[in-house]
């Protein structure tokens, strides 16, 4: 299986979070980095989930260009979904990464 640059940069923020756990650093800056970690995670599977539907279905495709993110590919869904994320109303953080998990992205190409 091939590393994206997303698996990788989730891979690197889960390491520097468990090096400052192993080494009882900033209770603050583990929570805050575990806090990024869950959103990216969550950002990532909902990408990549998106992205394979959207290769079996044209719609998604279409919907995606015409947003003007180009064409189908992991990095461009990628940013889509990032960007839709960050416009979810903002609360607290587990009602944000639920937010994101819970968001029909899909539906958000093809309204």
């Amino acid at each position: 299986m091939r590393v994206d640059d997303y698996q990788k940069e989730i891979a690197d923020l889960e390491t520097q979070v468990d090096r400052l756990v192993e080494e009882e650093g900033d209770a603050r800056t583990i929570a805050e980095l575990s806090m990024q970690l869950e959103i990216l995670r969550a950002i990532y599977a909902r990408a990549t989930d998106l992205y394979q539907r959207g290769a079996k279905d044209e719609g998604l495709r279409y919907g995606l260009r015409i947003q003007g993110y180009g064409d189908w590919n992991i990095d461009n869904v990628y940013a889509f979904v990032y960007e839709r994320s960050v416009e979810l109303e903002p609360r607290v953080h587990s009602a944000f990464v639920g937010g994101i998990k819970n968001a029909d992205f899909a539906l958000m190409l093809n309204p």
